[in-house]
């Protein structure tokens, strides 16, 4: 079922592989055609275009845009227990997952009388995106209200796509899982409106102020990526999402089973989601090929599932060792990477590239999308080679504060004048000279 790449018997270039490795297609530009007179549309008349385009993309229109605060307490008093017990644990293990990314101020002395504080600020206002398209997505809720709240941000509002078979409300677990995490602002309104009503704001249909925000994370369609595209000038974005990813690096030791389970239940979420093998075992290879058609037809999406596995981005790439391996996954830097070989940890500890590692048979990648305490918010498309996933760190601005007395600066203040001189600035030079004149 995966299409195989054989780079057996040769080693090509971390540019090779990166023009070789499966990989989902995503046209942000040309989404950005459809999404620009929508934001323009919205920064000009607000709500009345959110609910239009909503209409137009969702076939629904809300009555207004913020969800009751009474709806948000019914969904959570009517969530199956077994449900919110889940959404309990997972909440709790991410924040305590959390609450440990937390920085702490650092005062440096530089000289007698100059010192350079860096004090981390959260972010004021924050929107957190829940997708709602082919399923609903609490989860989503959890882990980017979670670090948000660690990181000690004043002013949460969640946006969601609100469904028509809910009366116009986003789904009802989606609006639990604001209400036990004690957010109450929860906005009716997805996609690329959605980014554009949270960097703009406006009045609901009732008159109630709609707050513009200084940030907007979460995932979510190609529409959503090139809003936050778009809008980067006005508000901060955590990462551009594409499609998810997972990669496993496994040798003979794997049992296919697993692989194959791993593999499908990533190609779950969509069409364009990528399932790559990385194994210097062609046994492996196969072992999996078979566990894979005997599994997808069993499936609920089966459809969807194979779509993703014989799709351009997913693969089984074979290579001639463990440390090849490594070459070829640090290359393809996946969003989740799960390492099932003879001794995990170690090899685990040679990647350098990944979204998230889960290490041996016992951590699939679908514990970290709920209960490990991890962040499931994670860079994809190969951003893992520069960027991280959300944290308590993407809510918070590092500010460097000086303080220098007089002395401090009169013993540094030839040497600023010495390099503003280089540099052709000489008011700059001036401006602390002008202090002993």
């Amino acid at each position: 079922m995966l299409s195989r790449i054989d780079l057996r018997g040769r080693e090509p270039s971390v540019g090779e592989l990166r023009t070789r490795l499966p990989r989902a297609g995503m046209d942000v530009e040309h989404a950005l055609s459809a999404v620009r007179p929508v934001l323009d549309d919205v920064a000009e008349r607000g709500v009345p275009a959110a609910l239009e385009h909503t209409e137009r993309f969702d076939g629904v229109r809300p009555e207004g845009v913020r969800v009751p605060s009474g709806e948000l307490r019914r969904a959570l008093d009517e969530l199956d227990p077994e449900v919110r017990k889940a959404l309990e644990v997972s909440a709790e293990r991410a924040r305590r997952v959390h609450a440990d990314q937390r920085r702490a101020d650092v005062t440096t002395e530089v000289t007698s009388g100059g010192t350079v504080t860096e004090r981390w600020v959260p972010v004021a206002r924050v929107g957190l995106y829940a997708p709602g398209g082919l399923a609903a997505y609490p989860s989503s809720v959890v882990m980017n209200v979670v670090p948000a709240q660690a990181a000690g941000v004043e002013s949460l509002v969640v946006c969601s796509p609100p469904q028509t078979e809910f009366g116009g409300r986003p789904h009802p677990t989606t609006l639990a899982a604001a209400a036990l995490l004690g957010v109450d602002e929860v906005w009716a309104v997805g996609g690329a409106q959605a980014v554009g009503l949270l960097a703009f704001g406006g009045s609901d249909t009732d008159g109630t102020p709609l707050r513009p925000v200084d940030m907007v994370t979460g995932p979510g369609n190609v529409y959503v990526t090139a809003a936050k595209r778009r809008l980067r000038n006005v508000i901060g974005i955590d990462a551009e999402a594409g499609p998810t990813e997972i990669a496993i690096l496994a040798d003979d030791t794997a049992d296919p089973a697993h692989v194959a389970a791993d593999l499908i239940s990533q190609a779950e979420h969509d069409t364009l989601a990528a399932s790559v093998l990385v194994t210097p075992s062609e046994e492996l290879a196969g072992a999996v090929d078979e566990q894979l058609r005997e599994r997808v037809p069993a499936t609920r999406h089966a459809e969807r599932i194979r779509a993703a596995l014989t799709g351009q981005q997913s693969g089984c790439v074979l290579v001639d060792s463990l440390s090849e391996g490594i070459r070829v996954v640090d290359a393809y830097a996946a969003e989740h990477l799960e390492i099932q070989t003879e001794d995990s940890s170690a090899v685990a500890a040679r990647v350098r590239n990944a979204g998230a590692i889960f290490v041996g048979p016992y951590a699939p990648v679908s514990l970290g999308d709920y209960c490990a305490g991890s962040n499931h918010v994670l860079p994809t498309g190969g951003c893992a080679r520069h960027s991280s996933g959300l944290s308590v760190q993407s809510f918070l601005r590092g500010i460097h504060v000086v303080d220098y007395t007089r002395q401090a600066l009169h013993e540094v203040a030839d040497h600023v004048v010495a390099l503003a001189d280089a540099e052709d600035l000489p008011a700059h030079g001036a401006a602390v000279t002008a202090r002993f004149a």
